[in-house]
């Protein structure tokens, strides 16, 4: 019978069972057969997210994917968590925009690292924006819109001082709305 403990509960359970504060790849493979074992053979939780409940426990994780946030030591690590988000169009605007002026912040000051880490931050988003904008569980309009959050990514990474000029520019064009005002009426 599947256990009824949450996938993080059992994930700190194990890390705690374990006793070491390093973890593998070869650790977080143990882990996804410990949830299967308690949650069931049907689970298949990522090594992303296990890596991603490990770290935010203060555990030391060596492994990155495509998808998991890059590792990044401290002051990175704080200031930069959870900074990307991109539910919508909107946010995705806000957390680029700030992701920008953290970068010239780190720029101004020839902090190579901090400039690498927002970088690095925006390639794993404009990752999963691709990854869901192809995923064909996601809705069509959903999609459409991660398409386009993943082309702004692509932007910002090429150009980041272009960035938001060409984003005016794009909003403003007739392709734009044509797909994404339907229903929204500019007021002035």
């Amino acid at each position: 019978m599947p256990d009824k403990s949450t996938k993080k509960q059992i994930l700190l359970e194990f890390a705690n069972a374990r006793g070491k504060r390093l973890f593998t790849k070869a650790d977080l493979r143990d882990a996804s057969v410990e949830l299967r074992r308690r949650l069931g053979a049907a689970d298949r939780t990522a090594f992303g997210y296990i890596a991603s409940v490990l770290r935010e426990a203060a555990y030391d994780v060596q492994y990155e994917d495509k998808f998991s946030d890059p590792v990044m030591p401290e002051p990175y690590a704080s200031r930069l968590k959870g900074i990307l988000k991109f539910r919508d169009l909107a946010e995705a605007e806000s957390s680029l925009q700030k992701l920008g002026e953290i970068l010239q912040e780190y720029v101004g000051a020839g902090d190579e690292a901090g400039g690498r880490f927002v970088r690095a931050i925006v390639k794993k988003g404009r990752l999963r924006a691709m990854s869901l904008a192809g995923n064909q569980r996601v809705n069509a309009t959903k999609r459409l819109e991660k398409q386009e959050i993943a082309r702004w990514f692509q932007v910002w990474l090429e150009t980041p001082d272009l960035f938001a000029d060409w984003l005016e520019l794009r909003k403003s064009s007739e392709e734009f709305h044509r797909l994404f005002r339907r229903n929204d009426t500019p007021s002035e």
